[in-house]
């Protein structure tokens, strides 16, 4: 049986996928010259390498607040590149629906396992 948190699970998936949407954006913050290239560059690649390592610790303590630190990095960065302002958003969405959805299921699988465990077979 896999005991690996769909919490955590989820919230890897999409910092994963994110990591690559903030990459572009910081391409596209590069190309349209919004800031001087090494703070373009630094901010994209920081945030990018955040997110990207970031699942290694989720499940620990403070690491979902963590994560909610990295989507408003992610929406701040709507400053340089207006449209982050709306992908920003998006992610905080999906982010939040990972936490709950994942959480509910999570509590969903141990009451069931529970459950499973204290019925006698038979």
């Amino acid at each position: 049986m896999n005991n690996r948190s769909t919490k955590r699970t989820l919230a890897s998936m999409l910092m994963a996928f994110e990591s690559f949407v903030v990459f572009f954006a910081t391409l596209v913050g590069f190309g349209l010259k919004v800031a001087d290239a090494a703070v373009v560059w630094g901010v994209g690649l920081t945030i990018t390498f955040l997110l990207i390592l970031t699942p290694a610790v989720l499940g620990r303590r403070g690491s979902y607040v963590w994560g909610w630190f990295l989507q408003l990095a992610v929406l701040l960065t709507g400053i340089w590149v207006p449209l982050m302002w709306f992908v920003g958003g998006v992610f905080i969405c999906l982010y939040a629906w990972a936490m709950i959805a994942g959480g509910t299921i999570d509590k969903a699988r141990a009451a069931m396992a529970k459950q499973n465990f204290t019925t006698p077979i038979g």
